[in-house]
């Protein structure tokens, strides 16, 4: 068992990164409440998904006052550890960011009844229900895919379109099947190439193998790819430009990655739900919701795409006003986004 000394190496890895405090809070403002906060794969400086949470967490030190650490793990075996570091240590949230986490998430919290967690992305046991301590939050990534594969529908000039997935897991898929839904209701007759980076959580770091696959999707004639994997997606990108087609990003606005090549984004705004769980734990709230999920998506404003400013120049007009039509349906009800487990 190498237990006891992981556990000492993360608290030693966390004593060294700087301290984030109250200090751009003014001081009626600060909080004493404390969150940790455990990233998926990549880490930050992903340009995706990390980022965001990264963006929530440091609103929630910059507006709230309260003080804020992190980890980066570097494998599965640090994720648990690093959970059982804060929850140790009295943290009043610990949040584990990523799919990834939903078994470690349960089992820490399980063991520390008294720290409230949550998880993002998070997959509920097969068998019961959460247990009590921790709120699952989850989006629904088929709306916001449904948008940028409608975008990508009216966009292609090939009738081809890409889709690279990182880890295959029900959670890609999901993205996966909205991107289809979305291509298909705007273009029957187009078709839609998937591949996936590999079966293990390195999947979402590795741009090499989604060049490879944009390289092998844009040979087969797709000249749009979606990308669902990471910092994988950075080669996505690379091979787009290399190769004259057009990208569509995912999680953040990543046009400023690849200017000229991203066509638009798919937004899911971990940032918001991050900044908005603290600012309820300020305010003495854990909300849970049914069976302890919480779901957010396109009504909620869990989800988006760009569609306005400089940023979305590459799209024409109709393609806006078609995509966000759609978009009023699907809020409506009168389209449903199918989401494939």
């Amino acid at each position: 068992m190498h237990w006891p000394w992981l556990l000492v190496a993360l608290a030693l890895a966390t004593l060294l990164l700087p301290q984030r405090g109250a200090g751009d809070a003014p001081a009626a403002a600060r909080s004493s409440l404390r969150v940790g906060l455990v990233f998926d794969v990549g880490g930050r400086g992903d340009k995706s998904f990390n980022d965001a949470a990264w963006a929530g967490l440091e609103r929630a030190r910059r507006e709230l006052g309260v003080t804020v650490e992190y980890v980066e793990p570097a494998d599965g075996d640090d994720r648990a550890g690093a959970l059982r570091l804060f929850a140790a240590r009295g943290f009043d949230r610990v949040i584990g960011v990523g799919y990834v986490f939903s078994r470690d998430v349960d089992e820490v919290a399980r063991d520390h009844p008294g720290v409230r967690f949550a998880c993002i992305d998070y997959a509920p046991p097969e068998r019961g229900e959460a247990p009590p301590n921790v709120v699952g939050l989850k989006f629904r990534d088929e709306e916001g895919a449904f948008l940028v594969g409608a975008a990508a529908g009216l966009s292609t000039t090939s009738g081809a379109v890409g889709f690279v997935g990182g880890m295959e897991i029900p959670l890609i898929r999901r993205f996966e099947a909205g991107y289809r839904a979305g291509v298909g209701a705007v273009c029957p007759s187009c078709r839609v190439l998937a591949a996936y980076a590999g079966s293990t959580p390195t999947a979402f770091k590795d741009p090499e193998r989604g060049a490879q696959l944009a390289t092998s999707q844009i040979a087969a004639g797709a000249d749009v790819l979606f990308h669902a994997s990471g910092s994988t997606g950075h080669g996505v990108f690379v091979a787009a430009r290399r190769l004259g087609a057009r990208a569509i990003g995912v999680d953040a606005d990543q046009h400023d990655e690849m200017p000229g090549v991203v066509l638009t984004s798919m937004l899911k705004r971990v940032d918001v739900v991050v900044f908005e769980l603290i600012r309820e734990a300020t305010q003495g709230r854990y909300v849970r919701g049914a069976r302890g999920l919480r779901t957010f998506g396109l009504a909620e404003g869990g989800v988006d795409w760009v569609h306005e400013g400089p940023h979305a120049r590459g799209l024409r007009s109709e393609t806006i006003a078609r995509v966000e039509a759609l978009r009023g349906q699907i809020v409506s009800g009168a389209v449903v986004v199918p989401g494939r487990e």
